[in-house]
């Protein structure tokens, strides 16, 4: 990219970063609400109590737009109940606010790390570019639990990076005892070869999801799967990123879970018979973990942010960039539309994830393809290097 144009691209990212900004910022400053966290000390205070909580009680959201209608009780893993109890106080709305600036500084701290780890002159236009994206506000909006996940998953990403594989891989761990969804990131770890981070992330994961059926016994899992296998609607929503929103949108339910496994089959195949390096696997399986899940929400989004910045050098990348940090409520206005409408301006944050996918996968062809013999030489010879931390 010449010198000019990427000039002229990176000032419209940053005019159009501070316009997302100045758009979103009303919401978080004027709303009283307790959205997502009123569901959480809900939950919480419900296993407390001896309760279900996966119930619906007084503060769980009662969500009602203009063509969708649900109740959004916690769709969290078990271990969730015993961790939202900490959130519980005299006054909600003034835990919602200690949440919510513990979860700035959570997404603070991980876009400094980023920021350093990708210095450069675009930088600060990336830092800026990352505190506009449409799943921040919306995280801090809804009193949601993401930011510090986002932390988690992003030092998990950099410590996996420089080789400090068993601690990334309790990161992992971390992430995934909580959003089960990217369980796909250390299954496809694994069947790339690299099994020691593998290992500590599936170890973590199963150690934190055995503590609830030690406090609250094996029917707070029944509990959990009943409230995930009844809940499909919300697969519709328009923040849901996934082939599985893109199908209920449509019409076609099934077509969406088809795609999904096909998508995992394919790049587990990929992974086992190709192993790619850790790197590459990392950033398709994250991306992967939002396309092939049932719920993969526009929050998750922040989760990638080492992938975005990692191929921001691609034009492609660049469109990424700005699809993501379109504001969640001209999205949600969608839903009164034409079906057409919903499936193209309504499902943006998808069609972003699906052209970031095809850049990952492109990238990754285009690599193996400009590997000589030699180069194959030398990589296998790096292969061999490697696997002291696989």
């Amino acid at each position: 990219m010449a010198a000019s144009t990427r000039w002229i691209v990176n000032l419209v990212v940053l005019v159009l970063s501070f316009l997302a900004i100045m758009a979103e910022f009303p919401r978080i400053a004027h709303d009283r609400g307790l959205w997502d966290f009123g569901s959480f000390v809900a939950s919480g205070r419900a296993a407390a109590e001896g309760l279900n909580p996966y119930g619906v009680y007084p503060l769980t959201l009662h969500v009602k737009l203009p063509g969708f209608e649900s109740w959004n009780p916690n769709l969290n893993p078990p271990i969730s109940a015993l961790l939202f109890q900490l959130l519980d106080a005299p006054d909600p709305r003034a835990a919602f606010e200690t949440w919510r600036w513990v979860s700035i500084a959570f997404y603070i701290a991980a876009v400094l790390l980023l920021a350093w780890r990708f210095r450069s002159p675009q930088a600060p236009i990336m830092a800026i570019w990352a505190f506009a994206l449409a799943g921040f506000w919306d995280t801090l909006f809804l009193g949601q639990i993401y930011l510090p996940l986002a932390f988690t998953a992003i030092a998990g990403w950099l410590l996996l990076e420089r080789g400090g594989v068993w601690v990334a891989g309790i990161l992992i761990g971390l992430l995934v005892s909580m959003k089960p969804n990217f369980l796909v990131w250390p299954v496809l770890l694994l069947l790339s070869g690299y099994w020691r981070p593998a290992f500590a992330a599936l170890a973590t994961a199963v150690v934190i999801s055995t503590i609830p059926l030690f406090i609250y016994g094996l029917d707070v899992y029944r509990q959990w799967f009943e409230l995930i296998a009844s809940d499909k609607e919300r697969a519709f929503f328009l923040t849901n990123t996934s082939f599985a929103g893109f199908a209920a949108r449509a019409g076609v339910p099934l077509l969406g879970v088809m795609a999904s496994l096909a998508l995992l089959v394919f790049l587990a195949a990929w992974a086992f018979w190709r192993r790619p390096n850790a790197m590459a696997v990392s950033a398709i399986a994250l991306v992967a973990s939002l396309l092939a899940s049932p719920l993969g929400w526009i929050h998750y989004t922040l989760f990638l942010l080492p992938v975005f910045l990692s191929y921001w050098h691609k034009p492609g990348m660049r469109l990424v960039a700005l699809l993501l940090i379109v504001p969640v409520p001209f999205v949600i206005a969608q839903f009164t539309k034409p079906a057409w409408i919903q499936l193209t301006i309504g499902s943006i944050y998808g069609w972003a994830m699906v052209l970031c996918l095809a850049i990952l996968a492109v990238a990754e062809v285009r690599r193996r393809n400009e590997i000589s013999p030699v180069s194959v030489s030398t990589f296998r010879m790096g292969r061999v290097h490697r696997a002291s931390w696989k």
